[in-house]
């Protein structure tokens, strides 16, 4: 007897699209016929929009339907048109659309602040710059606290040859750590929060926060102690001599970021307003609120401003490009992940932790992170002690809820696309002149770094439970 539409799961091969855009954003800059290609954001684009086609195809001429669970209320949608649709509407209009505009919004205001300046860059000003944006990154959001902070970062190291290390650690903390103790921090916190996770529960992860960033920083600070003295002597003689102070300009932008921050906070579709209780939040009302702060920034700043920062649009471009392929051709795998994710034996935090960081480190983390906490909610039969109740009804161990959150922010780090401003500090990092590492020479450093560092994390806090 055939499976219903309502447990139907989708079959290995519409894994496939997903599987060929990760490898044509792993292999094609490595090959030298490819490489003039793949430098252009148009060309990203449509590949990524090519690999979609066969997974709309998909979904439009096989899929046999799917129950959808709507305030309660389950429709199921008939194959074809019905299900084409949602899926569109899913990945397109409800997931990479505010994730977009939130990453645009921020990179285009944080790109109006100026902080010039060139210091001496020995070890514990570098890790001085790291740890400053480990904490940012919770307030302004990862993109933020990345786009402010990475000029700044290549400035004081320009005299420096030895610089991708640097950078590097900088995606690990900046752009990944970092961002886990306010929903804002990064966009898997935030669909928590939209699920019904407490604004403020995710300060309860700041022990974990800071053992995990401290010592990663101790990590960096030895790093770059012992590269640094591998630097020639006239390159540490023109470090030295060539200081400027610190200036910070275009601090207008901080209220603009703020306003984005609260917009993020507050303004959510579908929710009461907070002073008008009787009026609810419109759709898009919280996007459009963003792009206004990110228009009033480009109004208000002087273009010296964002010369002097090299701004361009190029570095989002390429994540715009690349992130509407993947959030697309995702919709498979997300969906075998929601009816086989009960199925997969996962009952221990730890379990949680690596499983949702995993597949964080190669699918968004975002999505992830929700079919991870369904799972976690289809395991917390009802309340007690040390359950949380969330927005629609049902509720999730808080050991669980802890250790997919860590596992989902933290695991970002492992790949260039785990998260959305990795591939922006890579590209700003391209284009100062700095030689990255290829997406597998970057995933060394994470194996070697991120992995020892995530087991030890593991025994900390899953079995010795220690903070």
């Amino acid at each position: 007897m055939p499976d219903s539409p309502a447990v139907y799961v989708p079959p290995m091969w519409s894994v496939g699209p997903f599987v060929v855009l990760l490898l044509a954003i792993a292999i094609l800059p490595l090959i030298r016929a490819c490489e003039r290609f793949w430098s252009r954001n148009r060309n990203k684009l449509l590949v990524a929009l090519a690999l979609s086609v066969p997974v709309l195809l998909y979904y439009y001429l096989v899929h046999p339907g799917m129950a959808v669970c709507e305030t309660a209320t389950v429709t199921q949608l008939a194959p074809g048109g019905a299900v084409l649709g949602h899926v569109l509407s899913g990945a397109v209009l409800e997931e990479y659309v505010p994730f977009i505009v939130l990453l645009f919004s921020l990179y285009t205001i944080s790109g109006g602040i100026h902080l010039s300046g060139d210091l001496r860059a020995h070890p514990l000003t570098n890790t001085a710059f790291l740890g400053a944006g480990s904490i940012l990154a919770s307030f302004i959001g990862t993109t933020g606290a990345a786009m402010l902070l990475i000029r700044p970062v290549l400035q004081a190291n320009s005299e420096r040859k030895h610089v991708r290390h640097t950078v590097v650690f900088f995606i690990f903390l900046v752009c990944n750590v970092g961002g886990c103790l306010l929903p804002t921090g990064d966009p898997p916190l935030f669909l928590g929060y939209l699920k019904g996770v407490p604004f403020l529960w995710t300060l309860s992860l700041t022990g974990k926060w800071a053992v995990c960033a401290g010592l990663l920083l101790v990590i960096y600070y030895l790093w770059d102690r012992a590269v640094y003295r591998k630097e020639s002597p006239e390159d540490i003689a023109r470090d030295e001599t060539q200081v400027e102070p610190l200036r910070l300009k275009g601090t207008i932008n901080f209220l603009y970021l703020a306003g984005v921050v609260l917009a993020v906070a507050l303004l959510v579709p579908g929710v009461p307003f907070i002073l008008a209780p009787s009026l609810v939040v419109p759709t898009y009302l919280r996007e459009g609120v963003q792009l206004l702060l990110a228009a009033l920034s480009w109004l208000t700043t002087p273009q010296g401003r964002r010369q002097a920062n090299q701004f361009s649009f190029s570095a989002i471009g390429e994540v715009a490009a690349l992130f509407i392929g993947i959030f697309i051709t995702m919709q498979a795998p997300i969906e075998i992940l929601r009816v086989r994710g009960p199925a997969l034996g996962l009952v221990e935090p730890w379990q949680f932790f690596w499983a949702s960081g995993g597949l964080s480190s190669f699918l968004d983390n975002a999505p992830t992170y929700v079919v991870f906490l369904e799972t976690a909610s289809s395991l917390t039969p009802g309340p007690a002690s040390g359950t949380l109740a969330l927005a629609g009804g049902e509720f999730v161990r808080l050991d669980l809820l802890t250790a997919l959150s860590l596992g989902a922010v933290f695991m970002g780090a492992n790949t260039y696309i785990g998260n959305g401003p990795n591939f922006m500090v890579k590209a700003i990092a391209e284009a100062r002149g700095i030689r990255m590492p290829s997406f597998f020479g970057y995933m060394l450093y994470s194996l070697g770094v991120l992995v020892p560092l995530f087991i030890l994390v593991t025994f900390l806090f899953f079995v010795l439970k220690w903070v």
